[in-house]
């Protein structure tokens, strides 16, 4: 059954905290982009189609990993998150602990860059990224927008699944969705992430190629 009543704790203050940063940041202007952190069972995701900097702790959904609502805000404004159903192929297919969802002007760039897939290698900031060195090719697989979030979850599913290397998966024109084990790893592969799309985008501007081995 269904709690009417929302239950704060540490993930209802870390979305909170979260999202203030990430406003600032450009990532979920417009009421645009949002997270979700899980802690046990419980799946915490900031509502939909509202002002991510002025939330409260009061205000987030609770589901679990069938995406069955366990809690949800008391006004009847707020509705579950349209990222849902995407969020919940990164927890379920990627064991993934937060996922966070950027409008970022970089990574809306970065898709207009690359065909299917976004490529860099020899960038320092791809230490960032679990499992990738200096040496390595970043690779991070673009799918085509839709007019509605919930449309790319299948879309999203098959590149997780076809990617097993990525932390993340880009949206053509719209913006990223990025994943770790734990709200920390999130943050910082989507800040890693971030910095790289807009160093390649501005690569690209220089003449410069990101995805070719730089002469020793």
């Amino acid at each position: 059954m269904t709690q009417m009543r929302p239950r704060s704790n540490h993930a209802s203050r870390l979305i909170v905290e979260l999202c203030q940063q990430f406003y600032r940041q450009g990532w979920v202007s417009g009421t645009g982009g949002g997270i979700s952190i899980r802690d046990g069972s419980s799946i915490y995701i900031a509502p939909s189609g509202v002002q991510k900097e002025r939330l409260s702790e009061d205000d987030m959904f609770v589901v679990n990993a069938a995406g069955d609502t366990l809690s949800q805000p008391v006004s009847d404004a707020f509705k579950i998150s349209a990222c849902t159903p995407l969020f919940l192929h990164a927890y379920n297919l990627r064991n993934a602990g937060a996922v966070i969802h950027s409008h970022s002007e970089n990574a809306l760039l970065a898709t207009l860059c690359f065909d299917n897939v976004f490529e860099c290698t020899h960038l320092e900031m791809m230490k960032g990224i679990a499992g990738t060195g200096y040496h390595d090719v970043l690779q991070v697989p673009i799918i085509e927008n839709t007019a509605h979030e919930c449309d790319l979850a299948d879309s999203l599913a098959d590149a997780i699944n076809q990617w097993p290397n990525s932390h993340a998966v880009l949206v053509r024109r719209h913006g990223v969705y990025v994943w770790g084990k734990d709200w920390v790893q999130a943050k910082t592969h989507a800040e890693c992430y971030d910095y790289l799309f807009g160093v390649v985008v501005r690569m690209r501007q220089l003449g410069f190629d990101a995805t070719r081995i730089p002469k020793a």
